[in-house]
């Protein structure tokens, strides 16, 4: 079974940075895709990004492109966000997930991916 811990949400004002990080346990964490969610109060959860196995390729939400960059550090079990330009709408609680499947551009929530962690509060001021 693997455990997925989120770090490094809290309050940041818009246009500031934040970066979140999960760390993996419990599995060989190059064996697994990994991703980030997001769902905002009275909202569905929405995908943000993922990347492969190695790193080597990433897809990202419309919404953040530009703006957020996932990066992993398999020596570490480690995935990041890096979250630049935060504005009001991407206040959420923030997911890391972890599949041993590649899905390319069909990432979403809709997927029953096989690893969820906690979450993360991410709070934006304006």
């Amino acid at each position: 079974q693997v455990q997925l811990v989120e770090s490094g949400g809290g309050l940041v004002q818009a246009g500031g940075s934040l970066k979140l990080s999960c760390v993996a346990s419990g599995r060989t964490f190059s064996d697994l895709c990994m991703a980030w969610f997001r769902q905002a109060p009275g909202k569905e959860r929405e995908f943000v990004a993922a990347l492969t196995w190695s790193g080597e390729d990433t897809v990202y939400a419309d919404s953040v492109k530009g703006r957020f960059t996932i990066s992993r550090d398999n020596a570490k079990s480690t995935v990041y966000l890096q979250m630049n330009s935060l504005k009001a709408e991407d206040a959420a609680v923030y997911y890391c997930a972890a599949d041993r499947a590649w899905y390319a551009n069909r990432w979403g929530p809709e997927l029953h991916l096989d690893y969820w962690g906690q979450g993360t509060q991410v709070t934006v001021s304006s």
